[in-house]
């Protein structure tokens, strides 16, 4: 979870002027990076064999919707 202090120093960070949308894309960013983190301290994953043959899997399934969307 992101603290308060963390905020304060992401805005200060930021330029002298920035929309909403770009403070939110760092917000997120940052605690993105954070459950990514703790993650990996909880030991939560993937070896780089694991990794591949999950993406893999994915890129299969994808391209399995779009040949049939296609066909559609």
């Amino acid at each position: 979870m992101i603290t308060k202090q963390n905020v304060l120093e992401i805005i200060k960070d930021m330029p002298e002027r920035f929309s909403v949308d770009e403070l939110l894309d760092r917000l997120i960013l940052i605690q993105k990076i954070e459950i990514g983190s703790t993650q990996i301290d909880n030991g939560e994953v993937y070896t780089s064999s694991e990794a591949r043959e999950k993406l893999s899997k994915w890129l299969n399934g994808a391209r399995r919707l779009d040949v049939k969307t296609l066909k559609g």
